[in-house]
């Protein structure tokens, strides 16, 4: 039996709309599809009949499947001879676990490619009218998770630099420690009036967005019982506030 191929799919940041062609394309060809709970579900139907679909959670703060299980699942259908795609959301290789994944199949022998997706940490800011750079304002945004807290040891994120930085923040899944990094960014000299705004379930019809400075969004989150997905910008550009004038068909 010939050994399949694994496909990393990125879904985007939730509307279905937002996935690419190539990506719905490997859907609705794969046989085998591995989806967590951050990928647009609704793409699902697209899948062909009789194809297997596997639930692996990832549901924030929920149901998790080991991502050593999940790398396990997708050798062993590829093994099987069978066409496997591994359904994300965002962008794979954006905070994504995507080359964890690519490094497994690449180890047992199983080709793998990945098909890019538009990453929520662009798309998120966009959908709430906050572009990342800004002729005359800034020039450059950087991306950083926010899973721990600035002083926790598992953070190996570099919050001195961060704090001094001259272009637009990005923090992803940094909605439960979302005090701590904003108080830890004053600490380490970022201006408090710094405008700052979350952006909650991006991309979706109930989407949230929350503007303030970095002092005063941690009160304002708690205010509104914001969980995640959520993803928090910081910066000039947040003061920016585009709002769209034209209706999405």
């Amino acid at each position: 039996m010939s050994v399949g191929e694994v496909v990393l799919v990125g879904g985007g940041p939730g509307d279905p709309d937002l996935l690419t062609v190539g990506g719905l394309r490997a859907l609705q060809q794969a046989d085998v599809v591995l989806y967590d709970h951050l990928a647009p579900l609704a793409c699902l139907d697209q899948a062909k009949p009789g194809a297997t679909l596997i639930d692996v959670g990832k549901v924030p703060r929920g149901c998790q499947t080991a991502q050593a299980d999940i790398n396990a699942l997708l050798v062993e259908h590829a093994r099987r001879g069978a066409s496997v795609v591994r359904f994300k959301g965002g962008d794979p290789f954006v905070l994504g676990r995507g080359s964890e994944e690519w490094l497994a199949c690449a180890a047992a022998g199983v080709p793998v490619r990945v098909i890019p997706g538009v990453s929520s940490a662009i798309a998120g800011p966009e959908l709430a009218g906050i572009p990342l750079t800004h002729r005359g304002v800034t020039q450059n945004f950087s991306v950083v998770s926010g899973h721990v807290g600035p002083d926790h040891p598992a953070s190996s994120v570099n919050w001195d630099a961060v704090a001094h930085s001259s272009g637009t923040i990005v923090i992803l899944m940094g909605v439960a420690h979302l005090a701590e990094i904003c108080q830890g960014l004053i600490r380490r000299g970022l201006d408090g009036d710094t405008p700052a705004a979350i952006v909650a379930r991006a991309a979706m019809p109930d989407q949230l967005v929350l503007r303030g400075t970095v002092a005063t969004l941690p009160e304002l989150a708690a205010a509104s019982s914001v969980e995640p997905p959520a993803l928090t910008v910081i910066g000039a550009v947040v003061g920016l506030a585009l709002e769209p004038t034209a209706t999405p068909y």
